[in-house]
């Protein structure tokens, strides 16, 4: 496995040795009486003694030295051998924090600065749809209401459609849609508060979305909005670490599976009641180069940079989280490939 790299020790630098003073003496040596001569016989005794420990620990200590420096040798051998053999040991991504775990395992293949906090962007959107379809049937219609973009974008979800639950939900995730985030907020404010008494009046969706990740134990993951968008130059919209969102991630495919099913397509379609459609094309753009893709988001922000994490199996019913946040707006994809491709070889060599 590989790990982030640590912030380089700073060694302290060398003081310098106090000079020595040698002071002469110029007194005549003392003149031992009879009755003082048998304390210095004792004295050379006690140091023919002391001389011989010294010896032995000299030998026992070149014995120690000798061993080893043979061992030595061996074993930065074994240390280059395993990193030669690691499909991570060369790979290279601009993203600042990064997670690779294997579901099936347990076992982390690769990580850089996993718990540090970083901006979300729109991978936020996952805990929004976590929040909503816990209390929103898949067939309820929601008549679309009088609204703004909270992004500025056009209004791509018109007013007085009325669509499924679950085709809001599958066009917000993989259309990144800030405007189907809101929708999907104000249509399950009225379920929250109805399950959730405890969740704040007009903003029950982000309290459930908090409260999901407190009860994940995500110590490094808040939501300031549903979207992830940035709140000011300054302030993102939500916060969190590369291990938070692999561990998300993992809850979400164990436990909603069928809400994140379409975010493995490359493009989205949705029906009003009244026939009416809406497309919209997938954020993922590394799509194409990753097989046995189960479930996927982006986000990208000033703020966040390029964010991607992804759930994928390696073989069947092998499945592996990886995540990459704050690299850049392509770079977050060309990051993803190659984890991907380290993956895949860690898993077939055993690894």
């Amino acid at each position: 496995m590989m790990t982030g790299t640590s912030a380089p020790i700073q060694e302290s630098a060398p003081q310098p040795e106090a000079a020595a003073q040698v002071e002469t003496q110029t007194s005549q040596p003392p003149i031992l009486l009879p009755e003082h001569t048998e304390a210095p016989r004792r004295s050379l005794q006690y140091l023919s003694g002391v001389a011989a420990l010294v010896l032995i620990f000299f030998a026992s200590a070149s014995l120690t030295v000798a061993y080893l420096s043979g061992s030595q040798p061996a074993a930065a051998g074994q240390a280059a051998a395993a990193a030669a053999n690691d499909p991570f040991s060369g790979v290279m991504i601009e993203a600042q924090g990064a997670y690779v775990i294997d579901l099936t395992t347990n076992r982390v293949l690769y990580s850089k600065n996993p718990d540090i906090q970083l901006p979300l962007a729109s991978l936020t959107k996952v805990a929004l749809a976590l929040a909503v379809s816990g209390v929103l049937k898949p067939e309820m219609d929601v008549t679309i209401p009088e609204h703004t973009t909270p992004d500025g974008a056009p209004i791509r979800l018109p007013a007085g459609l009325r669509f499924e639950v679950r085709d809001l939900i599958d066009f917000t995730l993989v259309a990144s849609s800030n405007e189907g985030a809101s929708i999907l907020a104000d249509a399950a404010e009225d379920a929250l508060r109805a399950t959730y008494p405890e969740a704040v009046a007009g903003a029950s969706a982000l309290w459930r979305m908090n409260d999901i990740a407190k009860n994940l134990g995500l110590r490094n993951t808040f939501f300031l909005n549903t979207s992830g968008l940035d709140l000011s130059p300054t302030q993102a919209g939500a916060y969190g670490s590369a291990h938070d969102v692999a561990l998300l991630f993992g809850h979400a495919a164990s436990t909603a599976s069928d809400v994140f099913g379409h975010t493995s397509r490359d493009r989205i379609e949705i029906r009003a009641t009244s026939g009416e459609t809406v497309s919209g094309v997938n954020t993922d753009e590394a799509l194409p180069a990753i097989p046995g893709l189960i479930m996927g988001k982006t986000g990208f922000t000033e703020l966040a940079g390029g964010n991607l994490a992804i759930l994928f199996e390696v073989g069947p019913t092998h499945p592996v989280v990886a995540v990459v946040l704050h690299s850049t707006r392509n770079g977050r994809f060309e990051d993803m490939k190659k984890l991907v491709a380290a993956t895949q070889d860690a898993v077939a060599a055993g690894q």
